[in-house]
């Protein structure tokens, strides 16, 4: 989120393809680094898709998601602290906050639908290339290109947030949740469309 911001204080020097990188490598770090410690679970959406699988209790889930949030709220908080008042208006307010929000011309419905298939394809990375005992273990690397690809193609359309937990942190602390449906139920379909199929159709027999 704040390369989104800082992107705007340099007059669009980062563009879509730096913003892409620096999320993709970011949890493409993150998720190498904490894997052994909690699986590397960011995401409200990937934590719900594992549930589905099998792979994380019930009880264990709901702890990873309101870790997640209270972590994305204090990143937001963070966001304020830093960029708050910095130029004239505010590039904070600019940029709402660092929080994702629809492209002009796209309704909530829209927004829902491309968040979901963002979401899926993220998802997908994880399970297929993290979680899957066949696959081999680069799954930190993988994973961060997919959000790579998905914001380059996504970002413009709905910022490509893929993570309930991405979008609410910054929106919560700027005090705007009125795109609440379309980044929670977007990726939440996504994710769940993927862990279905992965567990159905592409699970090792």
């Amino acid at each position: 989120a704040g390369s989104i911001i800082v992107d705007i204080i340099t007059g669009n020097s980062i563009g879509i393809l730096g913003i892409a990188l620096v999320h993709g490598l970011a949890l493409a770090v993150l998720a190498t680094a904490f894997g052994a410690i909690s699986g590397g679970q960011f995401n409200p959406a990937v934590t719900v898709a594992l549930w589905l699988i099998g792979k994380v209790r019930t009880i264990e889930g709901l702890r990873f998601i309101a870790a997640q949030l209270i972590g994305a709220t204090l990143a937001g908080l963070t966001l304020k602290l830093a960029f708050l008042g910095v130029q004239s208006p505010s590039v904070y307010d600019y940029a709402l906050g660092g929080s994702p929000a629809l492209g002009a011309g796209l309704d909530a419905l829209q927004g829902i639908v491309v968040e979901a298939i963002l979401t899926a394809l993220l998802v997908y990375a994880v399970l297929m290339t993290a979680v899957d005992a066949r696959a081999p273990k680069m799954g930190g690397l993988f994973i961060g290109l997919a959000v790579t690809a998905d914001i380059i193609v996504g970002g413009p359309l709905t910022g490509a947030a893929m993570n309930p937990a991405r979008w609410f942190g910054p929106a919560v602390v700027y005090g705007d949740l009125s795109q609440a449906v379309v980044y929670i139920a977007g990726p939440l379909i996504g994710a769940t469309l993927a862990a279905l199929s992965v567990r159905y159709l592409f699970a090792q027999r």
